[in-house]
C-alpha cells in the first residue's frame, strides 16, 4: 500500500461508490417527488388508483411566470431521475468496471473519473426530454385538456390518443432498436466507447438518448394517469425497470403496446 495515494484506494473502490451514489440520487429524487416536488401540492391529493382518474370542476386557468416554468421542469426531470436511474444502473455500473481495468492497463489516467461525466450525459439526455415534457404540459393546460391542479388529462380523446400512440410504438421496430441497446450493456459500450471525460460525457449522452428513444411515449402516459400521481410513476418506473432487465423484457414490452392500445378502447368506446 507504500506510495498509493487516498485518490487511488478510492478508485479501487469506484463501483461501490458509484452504486452507493446511484442509490442516494434515486432516494433523494423520489423523497422530492413524494414531497410535491416544489409545486405546494400534497402527492396524495394527485394520486388516485382510478382509471381514468377522476374529473373534477376546480380547473381555472393559471399563468405561468417564469419560477413556476423552473418548478415543472425541475419536477419533470427529477421524477425522470427517480424513474430511470434504477435502469441505467447496469450500463453505469459496467461502464465503471471498463474504466477500472483501462486504468489498471494506464489507458487512462488515475486521476480521471470519467464515470461521473458518463451519468452527467445520460441526465442530460432527460434533462431535454423534461423541457420538452414541460412545454407539452402548459400547452395541454392553455387548451384546456389537462386538469390545472392535479395534472392529468381531462379528455377521453386526448387519453385515447396518448394510450394508441404508446402502445402502436411498444410494437414498432425503433423501440426495438432502443430497447435492444438499453438491454445490452456490453454490446453498447463497446461499439461506442470513448476515451476521456468528454468521451464519458458524449456516451452518456448517447445512452440516455437511446433511453429517451425508449421510454417517451411510456412517460408521456403520466398526462393521462396524473404527471404527479405516484401510482402511475411508480407502475411505470417498475415496468421500464423489467422491460430493460427482465429476461422476458421484450415480450413485456409487446404485451404492453396490446394492453395500452385496449385500454385507449376502453376509454374512447365508455
Amino acid at each position: 500500500m507504500a506510495g498509493i495515494t487516498a485518490t487511488e484506494v478510492l478508485l479501487r473502490r469506484d463501483r461501490l461508490i458509484v452504486a452507493a451514489g446511484l442509490i442516494v440520487i434515486c432516494l433523494l429524487s423520489w423523497l422530492y417527488i413524494a414531497g410535491g416536488a416544489g409545486t405546494g401540492m400534497s402527492t396524495a391529493a394527485m394520486s388516485t388508483w382510478q382509471f381514468p382518474p377522476p374529473v373534477t370542476m376546480s380547473n381555472a386557468l393559471a399563468p405561468w411566470d417564469p419560477s413556476y416554468w423552473i418548478v415543472m421542469a425541475l419536477m419533470w426531470w427529477v421524477m425522470m431521475i427517480a424513474m430511470m436511474v434504477p435502469s441505467a444502473a447496469p450500463t453505469i455500473l459496467l461502464y465503471a468496471r471498463v474504466c477500472r481495468h483501462a486504468r489498471s492497463r494506464g489507458q487512462i489516467g488515475h486521476t480521471v473519473i470519467p464515470t461521473a461525466a458518463f451519468v452527467g450525459g445520460y441526465l442530460l439526455a432527460w434533462l431535454v426530454f423534461s423541457l420538452l415534457a414541460t412545454s407539452l404540459q402548459w400547452s395541454l393546460e392553455q387548451a384546456g385538456l389537462m386538469h390545472v391542479m392535479l395534472m392529468w388529462s381531462t379528455n377521453s380523446v386526448l387519453s385515447g390518443s396518448f394510450l394508441v400512440a404508446a402502445g402502436v410504438y411498444q410494437l414498432s421496430p425503433l423501440k426495438s432498436v432502443c430497447l435492444k441497446h438499453c438491454r445490452s450493456p456490453a454490446d453498447f459500450i463497446s461499439r461506442h466507447w470513448r476515451a476521456g471525460r468528454s468521451g464519458a460525457a458524449l456516451m452518456g449522452l448517447e445512452h440516455g438518448f437511446y433511453c429517451v428513444g425508449c421510454c417517451w411515449l411510456l412517460m408521456v402516459l403520466l398526462f393521462v394517469g396524473g404527471v404527479m400521481n405516484l401510482v402511475w410513476i411508480a407502475g411505470l418506473a417498475i415496468f421500464v425497470l423489467l422491460e430493460k432487465l427482465a429476461p422476458c423484457g421484450t415480450v413485456i414490452g409487446r404485451a404492453s403496446g396490446l394492453l395500452m392500445i385496449a385500454a385507449a378502447g376502453y376509454l374512447l368506446l365508455t
